[in-house]
């Protein structure tokens, strides 16, 4: 682990940076389906809110793993993070099940 903080939080720290990352991919999608809709009342075309919802998220999937790498890589990194708490933990536990670990 290249963290400095210790994996104990790491689920709280995963939690919210996974919410971080859903609020500003969401963000992303209302902002393009703004756009779109402006453009479309710009040229005096009326865009279904449906319509432009739907070609908000087609452009933004793509264009929020380039946007928003930094907050994603994080999220990558707490989720190994938690996962080698989890595995540590059940190698704890089959050891002290086995009585391998008496003290």
């Amino acid at each position: 682990m290249s963290d400095a903080t210790p994996p104990d939080g790491a689920g709280r720290r995963l939690a919210r940076n996974l919410a971080l990352y859903t609020v500003a991919r969401l963000g992303l999608v209302a902002v393009i389906a703004a756009i779109i809709i402006g453009v479309g009342a710009a040229v005096k075309v009326s865009i279904p809110l449906f319509v432009a919802l739907l070609f908000a998220l087609l452009i933004a999937m793509p264009l929020s793993l380039l946007l928003f790498k930094k907050l994603r890589s994080q999220v990558n990194r707490d989720i190994a993070a938690v996962d080698a708490k989890r595995r540590k933990d059940r190698d704890q536990l089959m050891s002290r099940l086995q009585g391998k670990d008496e003290q």
